[in-house]
């Protein structure tokens, strides 16, 4: 996929959307694979989420809002959630696509308790950090894998009780050493296939597996079906490819209700990596595609 700065008309809202002057936009790992939420064809502006200004009112929202690599852009009202007055316009575009992917797995799907343990696999990505840093916020313990030392460094620094070393599908005796052989109760898999089975070994009883996404490509994985059955666990998918606006706004309301206030009072905020301007795109999607970030890169519209 190749990016090119090009003018464009500026955009008119429907009956349930709103213009925003955009003000800043997240990126999102999805967005430059092949397999993920830009798909070939002609040419298109790019961007999945942001934040910025409601044209004529000067509210201040961020959320869902295809097309954010603009200067304008339409979001639907079902999708707006307004932005916390301490939190900034990078900040807020940092939030909303990881974060609500990070509630409807955690809370909505995977109910996660204070105290319960939470595994992440590829801790450092967008999704896994804001995994880690929810996950704190819900009083849980989290166990964290990476293959890059110092990112997992940063990551103790912000949490993470249990760093875990490795890009292989080598982690269950870790694990198993820092729950007391116990096995966690949710996994979040955001490497894919290669280590599917190794999160099935690592759940304790009655846990639960949310499949977010599949970095390394691998789109099939062995199924121990005795461990499922025995020890009652739960599969389920995280994805929003399929799901209609009314499904897509429960999260959104859950979101808004739960998380919301943890974000206006401090307790939760985006680990940002990186602001590049607005002209600096194709340098910001390079950095992402290098897997050189911890956290979320922002561009500055």
């Amino acid at each position: 996929m190749s990016l090119e700065l090009r003018e464009a008309p500026q955009p008119r809202p429907g009956p349930d959307q709103m213009l925003v002057r955009v003000r800043a936009a997240g990126l999102n790992r999805g967005e430059f694979l092949k397999h993920g939420l830009t798909k070939p064809g002609a040419a298109k502006i790019g961007g999945t989420e942001g934040a910025g200004e409601v044209e004529g009112t000067g509210q201040r929202v961020m959320g869902r809002l295809p097309s954010s690599f603009a200067e304008y852009a339409l979001m639907d009202k079902a999708d707006a959630v307004p932005v916390p007055a301490n939190m900034s316009w990078e900040e807020a575009a940092a939030t909303p696509l990881t974060f609500m992917v990070v509630y409807d797995m955690l809370v909505q799907q995977g109910g996660l308790k204070k105290d319960e343990w939470l595994l992440v696999t590829g801790v450092s990505s967008g999704v896994g950090v804001a995994a880690l840093l929810a996950g704190k916020a819900l009083g849980a313990q989290v166990i964290g894998t990476s293959g890059a030392e110092e990112k997992l460094q940063r990551l103790s620094s912000l949490g993470l009780d249990v760093p875990i070393r490795t890009r292989q599908p080598d982690f269950h005796d870790p694990v198993m050493k820092a729950t007391g052989g116990k096995g966690v109760n949710l996994v979040v898999n955001n490497v894919g296939g290669s280590v599917f089975a190794e999160c099935i070994r690592c759940l304790g009883y009655e846990g639960r597996l949310a499949t977010v996404g599949y970095l390394d490509g691998v789109m099939k994985a062995e199924m121990d079906i005795e461990a499922l059955h025995s020890k009652r666990l739960r599969l389920f998918g995280v994805s929003n490819k399929m799901r209609n606006g009314a499904q897509r706004g429960v999260t959104v309301q859950g979101f808004t209700r739960d998380f919301l206030p943890l974000f206006a009072a401090g307790k939760l905020k985006p680990l940002i990596d990186k602001v590049y301007d607005f002209a600096d795109l194709p340098a910001a999607k390079d950095r992402m595609q290098a897997d050189a970030h911890v956290g979320k890169i922002v561009v500055r519209v």
